[in-house]
Order: C-alpha cells, then sequence, then structure tokens
C-alpha cells in the first residue's frame, strides 16, 4: 500500500535510508532551508520556504496560497510507486498540515474527517499548521470542511519533536 512518511529534519537521512522514498518535501523557514539529499532527485524534491506561523501578518515568509498550489501540484505528479517522505523542522505542525493536504486532496471531497481522524490516530502529537489548512480548503474548494475536521480532532499532544509517522493515501475506514 502506497504512503506518505511525515518526519522532523533530524530524522530524514534515517528515514529516507530506511524507506526509500521516490519524492521528498521541506517546508522549512528560508534561513535553515536544506539541499536536495543524496538520496532524492532534485526534480523529486520540492522545497517550501516558509515559517510555522498561523497568521501571515508581522511574517517575512508565512505560509501562502502559492506555496499551497505547488504542494498540490507536486502531490499529484508523484506516482506513489513509491512513499513520498514530508517533513518540517518538528515533523508536527507544517509537515503535518501539508501530509493532511495531499492526502485529502488525493482522497476526493468527503474524505475530510476521516484523514484527519487517521491523522490523529497516527500521530498523537500532530497540530496541522492552521494557516496551511485554511489555504488548502480553499486551494481545494472544501469549503471549510478541512478546517473544521482539523478543528474537531484538537492540538495533539505536545512535543518538542514528533516521530516518524507512516500515513496510508487510503483512510482506514
Amino acid at each position: 500500500m502506497p504512503f506518505i512518511l511525515v518526519s522532523g529534519l533530524s530524522a530524514v537521512e534515517r528515514t529516507l535510508d530506511l524507506y526509500q522514498p521516490s519524492h521528498l518535501v521541506t517546508l522549512l523557514s528560508p534561513e535553515y532551508m536544506i539541499a536536495t539529499p543524496r538520496q532524492i532527485a532534485a526534480d523529486r524534491h520540492l522545497r517550501l520556504a516558509l515559517h510555522d506561523v498561523a497568521e501571515a501578518w508581522g511574517c517575512e515568509s508565512p505560509p501562502a496560497l502559492h506555496h499551497i498550489e505547488r504542494l498540490i501540484e507536486f502531490g499529484r505528479s508523484w506516482g506513489a510507486q513509491a512513499p513520498m517522505l514530508v517533513h518540517c523542522w518538528a515533523g508536527v505542525s507544517r509537515s503535518m498540515a501539508a501530509a493532511y493536504t495531499l492526502l485529502c486532496d488525493r482522497s476526493g471531497p468527503g474524505c475530510e474527517l476521516e484523514v484527519a481522524r487517521t491523522l490523529r490516530a497516527r500521530a498523537a502529537h500532530a497540530c496541522p499548521n492552521a494557516l496551511m489548512v485554511r489555504l488548502a480548503d480553499a486551494a481545494l474548494a472544501r469549503g471549510g470542511r478541512m478546517v473544521e475536521a482539523i478543528a474537531s480532532i484538537g492540538r495533539g499532544e505536545m512535543a518538542a519533536e514528533g516521530c516518524c509517522v507512516v500515513l496510508p493515501l487510503a483512510p482506514a475506514s
């Protein structure tokens, strides 16, 4: 079964070696952006330079619609023959929002709550970035369902860094 992996930056090398994903999404602040790891082809690495903020005002590099559109386009180009790794600094907020977006896009309208519940069941620490979720909801024309679904699962357990999480493309029923 194809899946999306979510991790923090400190686990990227180990996760690449263990799972051998074909695609990589990096969501880091511009000043901490990484080069493409040796295990990934450059055209299969999406690097989104953005800060982990819930509101755009007062931040030089907040999540924006163009970031979400690039994420969705990149996700649609992934054939899912091998896993995709999505990571941010801690594997808690930006990467969880990105994985949620990719999974909602793959699963189609009406799946938002099921995908959110799967995310929570597999990642007690997940606290998807609220601004990214709002932008994804708009980009995917979900009418607030993505925002509501993430709100329904709560903020998650406090964690300085999350563990590596495996998220199936088809949420469990």
